[in-house]
């Protein structure tokens, strides 16, 4: 590996999962963390069904079969922040057009495709990434922004490797709202079997100007298979997709403050726009890889 690939800073994981502004695609200054409210009303908190995560499966695979069904495409502007190592990161905010998998009689019709556009902060800003699944090795072809853009080259990157991993909880391949829902329903399935799992709905919450309805899952108990403490989901009323997720660590003690393990942000969402091949081509004029 040359120099050059090796002074490639950090490159784009998912979300998630991984992983929006209120001013969108506005400039650097007009960009803000997210806002979130949850109501408070008694009326507000829902009874649940036998085991407190039945309602919420439930509730996950209708949103991926509706996803998998109903949305195409999407454009968004994503806001994570992950732990790694301990150490929590600053919020990233990324401009991301993202194409969903489609399936037909078990051949992929549609791929995976990505594309992602740093917008904040400074040290990240400029940064382009694409993937497209079965393409180019199956490999990300990404850029870095400012000046050291000018000097680094475009180059491609295996999506679970090192370099592309530096920094990220998960690889390129696992991002996007679909993914996300995909990895809630592995993560309630494995907490169902722990009979002191809590689990609360809430209505009217509201991330931005969108209607929600929120999922908050509380494990007491460390378990080895278990991943978070608490996480609450913030599920759009009308698109019923998550569009805000984040889970805590356990606490070290009773009273504690909860620390944030990742959280991802779905903001200005808007499905079924009508991406396009060249919207994941980084010969487009429109982006900055060569």
């Amino acid at each position: 590996m040359n120099m050059k690939r090796r002074q490639f800073v950090t490159l784009c994981g998912s979300l998630a999962l991984g992983a929006g502004s209120r001013a969108a695609f506005a400039d650097d200054q007009g960009l803000k963390e997210p806002v979130h409210r949850v109501a408070k009303a008694p009326n507000s908190v829902e009874p649940t069904p036998v085991h407190p995560l039945d309602r919420a499966l439930d509730i996950a695979r209708s949103g991926l079969a509706g996803c998998r069904k109903n949305i195409d495409d999407y454009t968004a502007i994503l806001i994570k922040r992950e732990r790694i190592d301990d150490v929590l990161g600053a919020h990233e905010y990324m401009q991301v057009k993202i194409r969903n998998r489609k399936v037909q009689n078990g051949q992929i019709i549609q791929p995976l495709s990505v594309y992602i556009n740093f917008l904040k902060p400074s040290s990240v800003k400029g940064r382009e990434v694409i993937y497209v699944e079965g393409q180019n090795d199956n490999n990300i072809i990404a850029h870095e922004g400012g000046l050291k853009g000018k000097f680094l080259p475009t180059v491609n990157l295996p999506p679970d490797g090192m370099l592309a991993m530096r920094g990220q909880r998960y690889p390129m391949t696992e991002i996007g709202v679909e993914n996300l829902i995909v990895k809630l329903i592995e993560r309630g399935q494995q907490a169902r079997q722990f009979s002191d799992v809590q689990c609360e709905f809430r209505k009217n919450a509201r991330v931005q100007n969108r209607v929600c309805t929120v999922l908050q899952v509380t494990q007491p108990t460390k378990q080895p298979n278990l991943e978070f403490y608490q996480a609450s989901v913030f599920i759009d009323d009308q698109l019923n997709v998550p569009i805000r997720y984040i889970a805590y660590d356990w606490p070290q003690h009773a009273d504690a403050p909860l620390d944030v393990l990742e959280e991802y942000n779905y903001l200005n969402l808007k499905v079924n726009v009508g991406l396009k091949d060249e919207d994941f081509d980084p010969h487009n004029p429109a982006y900055k890889f060569y």
